[in-house]
């Protein structure tokens, strides 16, 4: 048999012969009192069951004890009685408190699985607004490549189209040249000199036999250039004239530049056409520059 059990039987047999010794003691009495309610109430059951044996044993020593043996048999009746309810107490309190540990665990336990659930719910809530937001990101990304891609073929086409302009600009001046040429070299009798198309406009070059050695005034072949030019921009009345003179150690530049000019003039080329300058340093093929632009 188990301890337990064993003090229960043992403190119930106790109690049933502790009456006999009660009728003549009101202490025994009293303690037994204080003992039955421990035994019957259900809070206690078999709470401290030795601790109650050990109280009823010192209460029928009581009991039994002679007179002057009953202050100290006393003293340890109520001590054991004491410590029987203390002990049944504190066993009920450490059940309350085992309960109540219990509760505050599957408090928390479900506190935490209140919180994992708030918290799976933000994680989707964000999980959504961010999906969202690269889907919006992404739509805003396919609209600015749509719009440089249409941007970058309007201004592909604008170009190929400002180019077939320029292109057709450019024949057009250039057939306008050509006749002008034509037209200029029929009504003069002469030559035009040389030319080439470059940023500037249309370029006539003048050479080293365009003017008198070492000076400024113009050779036959330069006044019968001049002539030809004259008439080339008779031909083309929109037309305007730079004139650059190259110098050389004997001759500046500019003062041949001022010869043309003034040939040209005579030649009835208006002078708000014509602008004369300096255009550096001559060479053999190049001492003079008349640059005609429409």
């Amino acid at each position: 048999m188990k301890r337990g059990s064993a003090c229960v039987l043992s403190l119930w047999l106790a109690l049933a012969i502790a009456p006999a010794f009660a009728a003549e003691n009101p202490d025994v009495l009293r303690l037994n009192q204080r003992l039955q309610a421990l035994q019957t109430d259900p809070r206690y059951a078999e709470a401290a069951a030795f601790e109650r044996l050990q109280a009823q044993q010192a209460v029928a020593a009581l009991a039994q004890a002679r007179r002057k043996e009953q202050p100290d048999a006393l003293y340890l009746a109520e001590r054991r009685v004491e410590i029987a309810e203390t002990a049944a107490r504190t066993v009920l309190a450490r059940r309350d408190l085992d309960q109540a540990e219990r509760n505050l665990g599957e408090l928390r336990l479900e506190v935490s699985r209140r919180d994992a659930e708030r918290a799976r719910a933000e994680a989707e809530r964000l999980r959504m607004q961010m999906q969202m937001q690269a889907e919006e990101t992404e739509r805003l990304r396919a609209e600015a490549d749509a719009e440089a891609q249409a941007r970058a073929q309007a201004e592909d086409s604008l170009d190929l189209l400002a180019g077939q302009q320029a292109a057709k600009i450019t024949a057009a001046d250039r057939k306008e040249a050509q006749l002008a040429r034509q037209e200029a070299e029929l009504v003069s009798g002469q030559k035009l000199p040389a030319s080439k198309f470059d940023n500037r406009g249309e370029v006539f070059t003048l050479g080293n036999d365009s003017f008198e050695a070492g000076l400024a005034g113009l050779s036959r072949a330069g006044q019968d250039s001049v002539s030809a030019l004259a008439a080339y921009l008779q031909a083309v009345p929109k037309a305007k004239a730079r004139i650059a003179g190259y110098g050389d150690a004997q001759t500046p530049g500019q003062r041949r530049a001022e010869a043309l000019h003034s040939a040209l003039v005579a030649a009835g080329v208006a002078k708000v056409r014509l602008r004369v300058g300096d255009g550096g340093k001559a060479t053999r093929n190049r001492v003079a520059e008349i640059i005609v632009t429409r």
